[in-house]
């Protein structure tokens, strides 16, 4: 089977460094996984061959590219996302909530200043807290000691709410321009911009990790533990 016709999840769960190419292309792979690239490339009018080529470029130096999540256990994934995404959100979000505010009072009066960021930032800081702290009370508890057949629900719910944190990140997107700097943007704004950009970089590959590896090798498991 051609690369194009392989959906995005299926490709960022094969290929490390795969999720990269995604997002130097803007194409979303975590919540708009199941698109296959030709139909993604075709709907945002971009040349599929041409990311089919470095895909395939990162395919062949993949032994070298980092640790193949699609093949650890369900508990080491969990212990790394734990620490490479959960607590880094928690730590992110404070921080650009309050370079939000700042940019918003010094330079509210600019027509290319992004009003409602701070609190578009704080709903999103309040829904991530709560979706994470249901993975890690019930769901990854769950996962964790392979009990894949008793984790349908949660993995339905936690999947819309993954869904809901996609939308919420387009909206973020709408709000900064694509997160792009505006002429003569202040060292504040330069800095929110950055950690927006790393922010949304780090959500999109956790939600991935989530819904292409850890819940997919769940269901795909149940049935034998079922």
């Amino acid at each position: 089977m051609s690369m194009t016709d392989q959906s995005l999840g299926q490709l960022a769960r094969q290929i490390p460094g795969a999720t990269r190419v995604f997002h130097d292309y803007q194409l979303d792979f975590c919540c708009g996984g199941k698109q296959s690239l030709g139909e993604a490339a075709q709907a945002a009018g971009l040349d599929a061959q041409a990311i089919e080529a470095r895909l395939l470029s990162l395919q062949a130096q993949a032994q070298r590219d980092g640790r193949d999540w699609g093949a650890a256990s369900a508990a080491d994934l969990i212990v790394h996302i734990l620490a490479r995404y959960h607590e880094v959100h928690r730590q992110q979000l404070p921080e650009l909530i309050r370079l939000a505010r700042r940019v918003e009072q010094v330079h509210g009066d600019r027509q290319d200043c992004p009003l409602g960021l701070a609190d578009h930032l704080g709903v999103m800081q309040q829904e991530l807290e709560s979706h994470m702290q249901k993975e890690e009370q019930i769901l990854f508890p769950l996962l964790a000691r392979e009990a894949g057949n008793m984790a349908g629900g949660p993995i339905t719910v936690m999947r819309m709410e993954h869904d809901e944190h996609g939308q919420a990140l387009q909206h973020l997107n709408l709000l900064t321009n694509d997160i792009t700097l505006p002429r003569a943007a202040c060292n504040t704004w330069r800095a929110l911009y950055l950690g927006l950009r790393t922010f949304r970089e780090d959500l999109m590959e956790h939600i991935h990790l989530e819904n292409n590896i850890l819940f997919d090798n769940a269901e795909q498991a149940a049935p034998a533990h079922a």
